[in-house]
């Protein structure tokens, strides 16, 4: 008979495991994820009244599916070395593919209530949804705040702060430590600020990689981890074979991917405070400076002087056009300019480096009366015009006690590039519960 964890010991890997950590647990029947999922959802119960970081909660769902996980795990893998199951809470498929249930008994909270749409994947890696994060309310005309089913999403380091949107109950909710995974989707910055305000590592994938809902073609999927190594877990459970194999190097296996076997380092690395357009704070461009040099000192990058400094045109107002049905043509027209002059100038900056870095947003964290002045997306938006995937690592606490990030970007469909650098940065500085 397999020995089950105590109570203490449960609520102990809900805390503080990562998502592999709680996923090889579960497999090895260590600890059920029946009382994963059960200790999140107390987690959740009690936080929640303060955070307002869900908008739904799906107890009784979770649970039931939780047993599920259960009782595939008990059953054992399959023997068939075919192709992973596109169905069920299980799915992973045999030997011959990825791992099985690579997911099994991770609570993960989708952003908004259609979320459920895009976590397929995750659910037939054996993970588990428990509910729906807080996104902006009705009439926002600025997208850094959530509206949970008590209230007001509040930023977990300070109240009187907004966490950063519009994924905002997601970033909370892995912040806090209430789930440890976290779906988002990016159009602006919308997975990368609220994790840079809230500690997190947030990963927006190249544009058109994955499926999205946005007829624009701005946004992308994303997601909102503890680490980087629970960014990738989720990569890999998301990402077609033929998506993934992508990013694999010439001495991968079949059955190993980019992520498992990152690239070497360090990847070579240019550094921007603003882009060529942005008027960023100071303090945050101090805090991701200091990141960069962190990378550098862990042997992650190296940085390198491009022949010119990275000068993007401003991308706000072709953001803006094309964003806006019916827009005017000649405001369309130069849309399509400023993504082509842009799309050439960062390919010029790829073919001499790996990686731009620059901070994530330009000012700390705003209260909830509003953004100010300075739009919260300055250098952030330029990617999702220009497609780039990138990711907000943490890069430490500003004099107001908030988190500041660093972000990276990388050339279209390298992930793999993000994934391993951010790992080789190690753990976020601290997790707010």
């Amino acid at each position: 008979m397999v020995k089950t964890a105590s109570a203490a010991e449960t609520a102990s890997v809900v805390e503080t495991a990562s998502v592999v950590e709680i996923a090889s647990a579960v497999r090895a029947g260590t600890v059920r994820a029946v009382d994963v999922v059960a200790e999140a959802l107390e987690r959740i119960e009690r936080a929640d009244p303060v955070l307002c970081a869900f908008t739904e909660v799906w107890a009784e769902e979770a649970l039931r599916r939780a047993g599920e996980v259960d009782a595939l795990v008990a059953a054992g893998p399959p023997r068939s070395s075919g192709p992973p199951r596109s169905s069920g809470p299980g799915g992973g498929g045999g030997p011959g593919a990825r791992a099985w249930l690579p997911l099994a008994g991770v609570p993960v909270a989708v952003k908004g209530r259609h979320g459920v749409r895009a976590a397929v994947p995750l659910l037939a890696a054996g993970g588990v949804v428990v509910g729906a994060t807080a996104v902006p309310g009705p009439g926002t005309a600025w997208q850094t705040w959530g509206l949970g089913a008590r209230g007001r999403t509040v930023n977990p380091w300070r109240a009187d702060r907004t966490p950063g949107g519009s994924s905002a109950g997601a970033a909370v909710a892995v912040a806090a430590g209430l789930v440890p995974l976290a779906t988002g989707s990016d159009g602006a910055g919308s997975v990368r600020i609220p994790a840079a305000w809230c500690g997190v590592v947030g990963l927006k994938v190249t544009n058109g990689r994955l499926p999205s809902r946005d007829r624009t073609g701005l946004a992308a999927p994303g997601v909102l981890a503890r680490t980087a190594a629970d960014a990738a877990a989720w990569w890999r459970a998301v990402s077609p074979p033929t998506t993934v194999d992508a990013d694999a190097s010439a001495a991968d296996t079949p059955s190993t991917t980019g992520v498992d076997m990152p690239p070497s380092l360090p990847l070579t690395a240019v550094w921007s405070p603003d882009l060529g357009f942005a008027r960023p704070d100071p303090e945050p461009v101090a805090l991701a400076r200091a990141a960069v040099d962190r990378l550098v000192d862990a042997g992650a990058v190296r940085l390198v002087r491009p022949q010119a400094p990275p000068l993007l045109l401003d991308p706000a107002p072709a953001w803006l056009a094309l964003r806006t049905p019916g827009a005017d043509p000649a405001r369309l027209a130069d849309a399509h300019r400023v993504r082509a002059e842009n799309g050439r100038r960062l390919a010029r900056l790829f073919a001499g480096a790996e990686l731009l870095l620059t901070p994530t947003a330009p000012t700390a964290p705003h209260g909830h009366e509003g953004p100010g002045d300075v739009y919260s997306t300055a250098l952030t938006w330029a990617f999702n015009v220009s497609g780039h995937p990138a990711l907000s690592l943490p890069a430490g606490f500003g004099t107001d006690g908030c988190p500041a990030g660093l972000q990276l970007v990388a050339p279209h469909g390298r992930e793999a590039l993000l994934l391993a650098v951010a790992g080789a940065a190690g753990k976020p500085s601290g997790r707010k519960g």
